[in-house]
């Protein structure tokens, strides 16, 4: 079975100031960072449930490590029901928290 991925708009926000952060630095950086999201996110698709839970509490709540560099990415997402996975925030590794 396959999880339709949907996005909200903080997350889209957060994919977009990651991406611009390289960008100001080097675009072909930018491009593989964020070809490295697109793919581990793909991930989501197939297997949420193999992220690890973000809330021992909520066993629907994970977050996705996605390895880049010498850090990554972190998504966190809700598995809404059998059909759709929402990604509800995005940060780097090296950051203190979800913005």
């Amino acid at each position: 079975m396959s999880y339709r991925i949907r996005f909200t708009k903080a997350a889209r926000d957060d994919l977009v100031r990651l991406y611009q952060f390289q960008l100001e630095r080097d675009l072909e950086v930018a491009e593989r960072a964020r070809q490295a999201i697109a793919k581990g996110l793909e991930l989501l698709r197939e297997f949420p449930f193999s992220c690890r839970k973000a809330d021992p509490e909520n066993p629907f709540l994970r977050e996705i490590l996605i390895p880049f560099g010498a850090a990554g990415y972190v998504g966190l997402f809700e598995i809404e029901d059998q059909r759709t996975v929402t990604v509800l925030a995005f940060r780097h590794q090296l950051e203190e928290d979800y913005h």
